[in-house]
């Protein structure tokens, strides 16, 4: 809507994860070093947490699109799921089975141990030429016990001691929680790294705004006040999802008022809007609104 009248190639703050859009603020630059890090050296198990809408999807799509030639990557979306479907799912993301075959009732039929050793197989298939295997599972605090059992028990396949398999769990808060059950005390043992990612400070927001409008195709350095910037922080709390979406209402709101900037004022009515902060801008009511989020 808004798109044309600012200059823009395509719309800036979507809420679909884009590895176009990402932003290295240092939080999200350390969790990005410490995938690269531990891929490299074949580490087992990597944790990465945060609240929602701090980006973690994106940075999961970052990895997918960083990691080089020698490594068969998986990406886990939906977390509900059993064992058996989480094998099949990972050996058709490798490229072991189509999509097609997955729909055959002869691979459908086959239990989770037989799609177990075919998985096995292929791990270890990549182990003599230099290759490796990433598994990165998103929304990992929803995973059925189960399934994380069964995540445990994929950590576990080793060869040369190392493992076969490098796993990526990224999820909220809570997954720190999950993973502290005792029968997944195994898999606990296995993570080298637990990383937290953390919402973005005033003068990063400000950056992630303008970042994010120069790769939507914006020449203007100033279509959002700096008055307008601080708002937008104050009442997001650095959650890039919350920005996003604040930043795309005040947006359609100057260009429906016809104004050439966002401004404070068109901040505040937007916020409002979205029951981000009261009228009055009580602090107080906003967290207790983001609280119920």
């Amino acid at each position: 809507m808004y798109e044309e009248s600012f200059g823009l190639r395509e719309k800036p703050f979507s809420l679909t994860p884009d590895p176009a859009f990402f932003f290295r603020s240092p939080s999200h630059v350390n969790g990005l070093d410490l995938f690269r890090h531990a891929i490299s050296r074949r580490d087992g198990v990597i944790v990465v947490t945060g609240t929602s809408g701090t980006g973690k999807t994106t940075l999961c799509r970052t990895i997918l699109n960083e990691v080089d030639r020698n490594t068969f990557t998986a990406l886990l979306l939906n977390p509900y799921i059993n064992p058996a479907e989480l094998i099949r799912l990972v050996l058709q993301d490798f490229g072991v089975i189509s999509r097609e075959e997955a729909r055959r009732s002869h691979v459908s039929a086959l239990g989770r141990g037989e799609l177990l050793r075919t998985l096995h197989d292929f791990l270890r298939s990549l182990f003599p030429i230099g290759a490796r295997a990433l598994l990165l599972v998103d929304e990992a605090q929803k995973l059925p016990r189960p399934v994380l059992e069964e995540i445990q028990r994929l950590s576990g396949l080793i060869e040369r001691g190392r493992p076969l398999l490098q796993i990526g769990l990224v999820g909220q808060l809570n997954l720190r929680d999950n993973l502290k059950a005792p029968e997944l005390r195994v898999l606990a043992s296995n993570i080298s790294i637990r990383y937290r990612l953390r919402p973005l400070t005033s003068d990063e927001t400000a950056s992630y705004i303008s970042h994010r409008m120069s790769v939507a195709g914006d020449a203007e350095t100033s279509r959002f006040s700096t008055k307008s910037m601080r708002r937008i922080h104050r009442a997001s709390g650095g959650n890039p999802r919350l920005i996003n979406v604040l930043c795309d209402r005040a947006l359609a709101a100057a260009y429906s008022a016809r104004l050439p900037q966002v401004d404070d004022e068109t901040v505040v009515r937007a916020a409002y809007g979205l029951g981000l902060e009261p009228a009055g801008g009580s602090v107080l009511g906003w967290l207790r609104r983001v609280a119920a989020l």
